[in-house]
């Protein structure tokens, strides 16, 4: 049996992630007093008691989202259970290098402070929209986005058969949403989100955020990684960086990640953090694989237990 941890992205976070772990495991005690010493607030404050308005700034949203990743990561680690391969959606990159052993906790909580930043200053409010298009084939979508008269429109995420979200210029987007519609869309969604990421739209934010990550240490995997923009295994320090800053303005093949790591020998997934948005991708990419997920101590347990009986 092969494992393959998967991290979640912005949009898992509620109020509370985490705080089971928190109150059972004293390094998990111990990761979040490195995390707030590294930013210089509380963030187990924050991420327990809130409030959401506050928690779901990006800037906040981001570290405190990776914080409580990792916390499932150790909590699985003392259970002895470990990956064959890690992968993570979006910012959840970030977790998976943590434990991968490419970036330090320190490093990625502040770093991905950062990137919140820079993405919430990179497009001005109401300019930009993402929309989800649940319903239909992905070479029709990109057909409908290459296809705008209306504005820049592309495609952020290729999630799953049947899901993908675009992202581009409010008006472009729109009407891309209309056409996704006539051309037998189940639905067209748009997402409450106030960045249009994963675009050209964030080029300039990629290249103020370029600079940032100069300042950060990058080691070799030590547990392969898969990354979004190409869905191919990295281990280069140089790479990975370089596939973090294309991942804001490009598109997260999220999808042909999933077959990448299957393609591998790994059959069994498991989604560490809050929230269970990932096992319903993978369920759409690879229905015959095992899936599970750990965000608190009963999750971890049953988790633990039924990995060790396989």
């Amino acid at each position: 049996m092969k494992i393959c941890f998967v991290f979640p992205g912005q949009g898992s976070q509620s109020v509370g992630m985490g705080k089971d772990l928190f109150d059972n495991f004293d390094e998990v005690k111990k990761l979040y007093a490195a995390a707030s010493g590294a930013l210089g607030y509380d963030v187990a404050e924050l991420s327990f008691n809130g409030p959401a308005d506050e928690l779901n700034k990006t800037h906040r949203t981001q570290p405190c989202l990776l914080t409580a990743s990792i916390a499932a990561y150790t909590a699985l680690a003392l259970k002895n259970v470990a990956p064959s391969a890690v992968a993570g959606h979006s910012l959840g990159e970030y977790s998976a290098l943590v434990a991968a052993g490419v970036l330090s906790l320190s490093d990625a909580v502040r770093i991905t402070e950062i990137r919140g930043r820079i993405m919430q200053e990179a497009v001005p409010e109401g300019k930009g929209l993402m929309a989800a298009i649940l319903g239909l084939d992905r070479k029709v979508i990109d057909g409908i986005c290459s296809a705008s008269e209306k504005g820049y429109v592309s495609v952020a995420n290729y999630n799953c058969p049947g899901q993908i979200v675009i992202s581009g210029e409010k008006g472009a987007v729109e009407d891309a949403m209309g056409r996704a519609k006539e051309a037998g869309a189940k639905r067209a969604l748009p997402l409450a989100v106030s960045v249009p990421s994963h675009c050209r739209l964030m080029e300039d934010a990629g290249k103020r955020f370029a600079e940032s990550l100069k300042e950060i240490e990058f080691s070799e995997t030590k547990i392969p990684f898969v990354n979004n923009i190409e869905a191919r295994f990295l281990s280069d320090p140089g790479e990975i960086r370089n596939s973090l800053v294309g991942q804001l303005s490009r598109s997260v093949l999220w999808e042909d990640c999933i077959r990448t790591i299957s393609l591998s020998g790994v059959d069994t997934f498991v989604e560490v953090g809050p929230g269970k948005v990932l096992s319903g991708l993978i369920k759409r990419i690879e229905p015959s694989a095992k899936i599970f997920n750990v965000e608190n101590k009963e999750t971890l347990d049953k988790t633990a237990s039924e990995l060790q009986s396989l």
